[in-house]
């Protein structure tokens, strides 16, 4: 009985100890295999038996093949992973911003201002010039190009998020129906009861899938004793019992673009608050792109109220026979300031000049724009229209669109000046820009059609410059839309704003990816594979199979002379 009992002990051990050697071998097989984790053979004392008054040992016996991880170690990496991937997509989108921004080249913007300047510069010089006065609609016109073109790349920009966050999420949904896959696999596996096996392989493949989730999306995950992971985003499960919820997108106008918005497809909570890659990439469309734009809209508005603020006070060589605002009014018997402009009107006045050709005179007639909230009877379009009307050689109508419209009679012109309300600006009369914004902005065509009406002067002939050397300083005047800032040093700050938010993401990015890298060498560390220790484990392992087949060999030998006695 003790010789079988012993032959009992070594055949176990014979199997115990192939294992190990299995094991090990699997860890040396799958060293540089991205993700493995290490895995170590668990050996505990066989239950012993009683013999009379004796307990005698059954040798021992493997429990389980188990993974040497550790957990939370993991979902520091998760967490690090999350922020790190959602700083390097908004770095990735400040890169692009740059690159549409071409400050190194001659095509940019501030280029593009500086040019206007020059140019009407040289119309200071010689005013009496239309060729400098063509040169400068010229100029007018590349700049508005500029903002626009500007503006378009930009959109571009974010609209190019559409297809990535789409990719994004197929990603993500896949990932998590692999996941909800691999808990049944792992399940099932583990509940055969081969070594009590932790499924090496197939957790190796899941806690991939987690570590690549957790980029995307903020997760966290608690593992039930069935083997199975329940995920979670926030205070939203992902996958909990058999029930999984998906990503999904959601469409919106923001700013001129089709946007996308993530949420869950089941509890339609928003996805990308906390973290992740898809809140970056979110955040730097929304964010950074769309915060550009907001601010090169401000500039816009800044340089179109500036300038038509001015030009519009101003006089050609030549007058007008007939203008219709370019703007128009909500309704004409609103007051200016509430009318739907998008400049708004200020209390002052305005004058308009009706000159007779026939003999040169010119009779001045100055129209108040009363905005100052007192009494009950500020300046509706329509009180501009009938104040107008009433003067000699001119009649004035609003069209259906709610556009003021001047027409001068025969051998009459109209100009303008001394508008101190902004109205002119306003409504788009005698104005150099048109529109509102960097989506809108655009050249006056009459003037651009016409350089004489280009406004120089204020009234003393060819040879005034006084009105074109307030446009020349114009863009470096402190406007109030503006914060107090000038239009060059406000697109100056834009410029300075990106930089610094690029070279700030930047650091933040390395930093986190540093830190990832610091927690994926502590993991590696950890369950990563050292091939001489492996060796060593492997050789032991070796030795205690070749020296329980000894005692096989021995059993033998002794029931061999049993059998010849």
């Amino acid at each position: 009985m003790a010789l079988n009992a012993a032959l009992a002990t070594a055949s176990r051990a014979l199997e115990l100890f192939s294992t190990g050697v299995q094991v090990s071998a699997n860890n040396i097989a799958n060293a540089n295999s991205p993700g493995f984790i290490r895995e170590e053979l668990q050996i505990d004392a066989a239950n012993p038996f009683q013999r009379g008054a004796l307990i005698v040992g059954s040798g021992a016996q493997a429990t389980s093949v188990k993974q040497i991880i550790d957990q939370y170690l993991e979902k520091r990496i998760h967490t690090a992973g999350s922020n790190a991937s959602a700083s390097q997509a908004r770095q990735e989108i400040y890169s692009q911003l740059e690159a549409q921004l071409r400050e190194l080249g001659d095509t940019d913007l501030s280029t593009r201002l500086s040019e206007f300047t020059a140019a009407i510069n040289e119309v200071v010089n010689q005013p009496e010039l239309s060729p400098l006065r063509r040169s400068v609609i010229e100029e007018g016109r590349l700049l508005v190009q500029s903002i626009t073109d500007l503006r378009s790349r930009v959109d571009d920009i974010r609209r190019a998020q559409a297809t990535r966050i789409d990719d994004i999420i197929s990603e993500a949904n896949n990932l998590i129906d692999e996941i909800q896959t691999l808990n049944r696999q792992i399940s099932l596996q583990e509940s055969n009861g081969l070594l009590s096996s932790d499924a090496g392989a197939l957790r190796a493949n899941r806690y991939e899938a987690l570590n690549r989730l957790a980029e995307i999306i903020p997760i966290r995950y608690e593992e039930r004793p069935n083997g199975v992971v329940e995920v979670f985003s926030g205070s939203e499960y992902v996958l909990l019992g058999g029930e999984k919820q998906h990503l999904e997108a959601t469409v919106s106008a923001d700013r001129g673009v089709s946007v996308q918005q993530v949420r869950f497809d089941r509890t339609h909570l928003d996805v990308t608050r906390a973290g992740g890659e898809l809140k970056g990439i979110i955040e730097g469309r929304d964010e950074i792109l769309g915060g550009f734009n907001d601010l090169l809209d401000q500039l816009s508005a800044g340089l179109i109220d500036a300038v038509n603020r001015v030009h519009s006070s101003g006089e050609g060589l030549a007058g007008y026979s007939s203008i219709t605002a370019i703007n128009s009014v909500s309704d004409a018997n609103r007051v200016l300031s509430d009318a739907g402009l998008a400049f708004t009107p200020e209390h002052g006045s305005f004058t308009l000049k009706v000159r007779n050709l026939q003999t040169g005179l010119a009779e001045s007639h100055e129209i108040a724009i009363d905005l100052d909230g007192l009494g009950g009877n500020d300046t509706t379009l329509e009180d501009v229209r009938a104040a107008i009307d009433s003067f000699d050689g001119v009649s004035a109508s609003i069209t259906t669109d709610g556009r003021l419209k001047l027409d001068a009679d025969t051998d009459f012109e109209l100009r303008f000046g001394d508008d101190t309300s902004g109205v002119l600006a306003a409504l788009g009369i005698n104005t150099f820009f048109t529109g509102s914004d960097s989506l809108t902005i655009g050249l006056n065509e009459v003037i651009a059609g016409n350089p004489d009406l280009f406004a120089a002067g204020q009234g003393g002939g060819p040879s005034d410059n006084r009105n074109a050397l307030l446009l020349a300083e114009v863009l470096d005047a402190d406007q109030d839309s503006l914060g107090g800032a000038s239009v060059n040093n406000f697109y100056n700050s834009i410029i300075s704003t990106v930089s610094q938010g690029s070279a700030a993401e930047q650091a933040t990015a390395q930093g986190l990816q540093t830190y990832v890298d610091s927690l994926n060498a502590q993991r590696d560390q950890y369950s990563g594979v050292s091939l001489d220790e492996e060796a060593v484990r492997m050789i032991e392992f070796q030795q205690a199979f070749a020296a329980s087949a000894r005692v096989i060999q021995t059993v033998d030998e002794l029931f061999q002379i049993l059998v010849g006695l």
